[in-house]
């Protein structure tokens, strides 16, 4: 999948299809998409995840994404503030650190096991 698919794919998952959530999580440790990786361990609650986004992110906006996603999982609320001011200023169409930032994920989530 190009990465046009890649980032519709990751916008249908933060608009809540579940398909699309599914489709996230089964492909982030077969494509080398560095925000593909992070939205898969913000849905699993996989902070382990991040070390390989971190890995492959190559652009300061994707290094940006996937601290943003560690903290936000870490759950330090302060540092998430600060960090997605920083980020939305840069990248106000950021749509992944929107709904990192309106903890819409802990809601896609539901409730911990």
């Amino acid at each position: 999948m190009n990465h046009d698919g890649v980032e519709a794919m990751i916008r249908s998952a933060i608009g809540g299809d579940v398909e699309a959530g599914s489709w996230v999580v089964a492909h982030a440790a077969k494509i080398d998409d560095a925000v593909l990786i992070a939205m898969a361990a913000l849905l699993e609650r996989l902070p382990d995840r991040l070390d390989r986004a971190a890995t492959v992110a190559a652009t300061s906006r994707d290094r940006q994404i996937v601290a943003i996603a560690r903290a936000h999982l870490e759950q330090q609320r302060e540092l998430v503030d600060a960090l997605v001011r920083d980020h939305l200023v840069d990248y106000p169409d950021s749509l992944i650190v929107a709904w990192i930032a309106s903890d819409a994920v802990g809601r896609a989530r539901g409730p911990r096991s």
